[in-house]
């Protein structure tokens, strides 16, 4: 199932061209975005509402051309956004030479695998512009993009072993990390808002491709492609970022978790447009302002 929000936080099934509105579904439904409690009821209990969602969206007179529609941020206030750093060792490599060029020296530190987080207010939907901050742009700081396989967090929980971790997990969107190359902790250089845009929808794991057989591309003004890469590649593997987290911190229904960035990051400027498909999921285009 691929499940979307859309207008006044409607949730939808997307089933093809079309969108079925099955908010009837979900107790508890409110509009107000900031009310997430019945989103986060949903990521958690899916299984539950699973036959009352696949009868609404085979109702033909549910069903709207999903082109009428304006999608959202397929999230509503996780608790956190965890981001995985250094998981493509393409990715490792390239930043040598990026923090040569923008920070003067290479961190050796944050040339290794772990997590971070990224401030929620960061989220953006796939139909927002990512706005860059008029300070960083005039001080000259490159401002890149990184697209990314998210994970979504089911039922969630604490010290979850490897083995069991998909069954925590609800399925997979996609995102892209903003980031401010220069120095300074990364949960400040990627929070910005704006700079985590999520979209189009989230794919649910019984319908998507298994994590490991998935591909990434990055289209940059609809003729230079950045960003090619199978999620075969990560250097942590998805059940293991799902369990690590785990261990730091309780990972509650809704939390998203960036996967690692790609190699192919690169700067961004007003005007840019950013095209990026994963398969199996779909893709978005955001403009750059």
């Amino acid at each position: 199932m691929k499940l979307a929000l859309f207008d006044d936080h409607r949730l939808g099934a997307v089933v093809g061209e079309e969108i079925a509105d099955v908010t009837p579904a979900v107790p508890g439904h409110d509009p107000n975005p900031l009310t997430a409690g019945w989103w986060r009821g949903l990521a958690g209990g899916l299984d539950d509402l699973r036959p009352e969602l696949d009868k609404l969206a085979a109702d033909p007179a549910r069903r709207r051309p999903l082109a009428s529609v304006e999608l959202l941020a397929p999230a509503l206030n996780p608790s956190k956004i965890v981001a995985c750093a250094s998981n493509y060792r393409e990715h490792v490599e390239e930043m040598h030479g990026v923090q040569s060029r923008t920070l003067g020296a290479v961190h050796d530190w944050m040339m290794r695998f772990d997590v971070f987080l990224k401030a929620p207010s960061s989220l953006s939907g796939p139909n927002d512009d990512i706005v860059l901050p008029r300070e960083i742009v005039g001080r000259g700081f490159e401002i890149h993009h990184e697209s990314e396989l998210v994970i979504v967090v089911g039922r969630g929980g604490k010290d979850i072993p490897v083995e069991d971790a998909l069954d925590a997990v609800l399925g997979y969107t996609i995102g892209l990390d903003i980031t401010v190359r220069s120095e300074g902790d990364r949960s400040r250089r990627k929070s910005y808002d704006t700079f985590s845009p999520l979209g189009p929808w989230i794919t649910t794991r019984d319908e998507a491709a298994a994590w490991d057989a998935m591909e990434i591309e990055l289209v940059r003004n609809g003729t230079e492609r950045r960003q090619h890469v199978h999620t075969r590649d990560l250097i942590t593997p998805v059940p293991e970022i799902v369990s690590y987290a785990s261990r730091i911190m309780t990972l509650m229904p809704g939390d998203l978790i960036f996967t690692g960035a790609p190699p192919g990051v690169g700067p961004i400027s007003r005007g840019d447009t950013l095209s990026t498909t994963i398969s199996s999921i779909g893709s978005m285009t955001v403009g750059v302002r």
